[in-house]
């Protein structure tokens, strides 16, 4: 057990790491074991490979670094993910805006989360209803405006509104990671912080790399704030473009004495952004650099050349991200169901 500090340099002796190390009781290894029986073509061939290379990235001392885009907060993808970074296996983030802070949503607002099974055959008096009700729907589950988002908003301001009286600047993870140091909403947590990828992320103080943040639920609640005149200075929070020098920090620190793979769940700007960091340093700082060691993309999106997230791993070839022989993975599937088994593969294979 530690003591968590505020990442605004005020301890919080009354947090203690809620989950401690991952068991080493492996339960995991029944769902390798099915996976090494039963997957065995096509899709479920294409997700045992991945999940081997991964094992094998892992057990050469390389590290993974995980791009994180669609709803996987709110598809509570911490039950897994939370553990793989708790058991060392994601070195690095980066996620949508949205994902962000949607983990803390759930962590602090589960219980007032609405279901919605029937999602498919919603007519749109259906939608205007919920809006009415402030619920804001993702797929099959509407997240509750006063119980999650307000929750937190407050929190969050108060960290801003500190951040400037102080002159301090901050990524956007950083203060959610202070939010969860101070222990400010603990009273409110509505699920086991074992399950929260964010929690186990700042336990670990790992780095979430934030592209476009201002495309949240918070992003949005901070440019109203501004324009309302209860903030006065914009750089408290840092720029997308300060990430990526920061992300360029952190390769070339990282890649100097390990193998780093991509693990990209979905397009968008979560894998855009990040992937392109090693033809930066290459092409455009001309430095050496290793590229990137291994690549896999969980995606449903139709196989193409037109679209970034239908695009297959030869085509990053071309731009200098990814080499000919660098292991390379395609899963044409849901990520809701494929990451967890490839997670639990990986775990799985502890101690081995």
């Amino acid at each position: 057990m530690f003591r968590i500090r505020s990442a605004f340099g005020k301890p919080d002796p009354g947090m203690n790491q809620s989950t401690g190390d991952m068991e080493k009781t492996n339960h995991y290894r029944p769902v390798k074991e099915f996976i090494n029986h039963h997957f065995r073509h096509f899709n479920a061939s294409e997700l045992k490979r991945a999940a081997e290379a991964y094992v094998s990235l892992m057990q050469r001392g390389g590290k993974m670094f995980l791009a994180m885009a669609g709803a996987m907060s709110t598809a509570e993808l911490g039950l897994s993910l939370a553990e793989m970074i708790r058991g060392d296996k994601i070195h690095a983030i980066s996620c949508t805006g949205a994902n962000l802070e949607e983990d803390l949503f759930n962590l602090v607002a589960h219980d007032d989360y609405v279901p919605v099974p029937n999602y498919r055959s919603l007519s749109p008096e259906d939608e205007r209803r919920f809006l009415e009700r402030k619920l804001s729907r993702v797929t099959d589950v509407c997240i509750p405006e006063g119980a999650a988002m307000r929750r937190v908003e407050g929190s969050i301001q108060r960290l801003w509104k500190q951040a400037e009286e102080e002159g301090k600047r901050y990524f956007p993870y950083e203060y959610m990671y202070a939010i969860i140091r101070s222990g400010v909403l603990r009273e409110s947590y509505q699920i086991d912080p074992r399950d929260s990828w964010l929690v186990a992320a700042a336990e670990k103080d790992i780095p979430i790399f934030v592209a476009g943040w201002e495309d949240s639920t918070l992003g949005n609640v901070f440019a109203a704030n501004y324009l309302q005149g209860d903030i006065s200075r914009l750089e408290i929070v840092k720029t997308g473009m300060e990430t990526m020098l920061y992300l360029v920090a952190w390769y070339r620190e990282h890649s100097a004495d390990h193998e780093i793979g991509f693990f990209q769940i979905g397009g968008g700007i979560a894998g855009d952004f990040s992937i392109c960091v090693v033809p930066l340093i290459q092409q455009d700082l001309n430095e050496s650099c290793r590229l990137w060691s291994y690549y896999c993309q969980i995606s449903d999106s139709t196989t193409s050349y037109g679209s970034y997230s239908g695009a297959i791993p030869n085509e990053k070839i071309t731009w200098g991200k990814l080499a000919p022989e660098t292991p390379s993975f395609i899963i044409e599937s849901d990520a809701t169901i494929v990451a967890p088994l490839i997670f639990a593969y990986v775990l799985g294979a502890e101690g081995e």
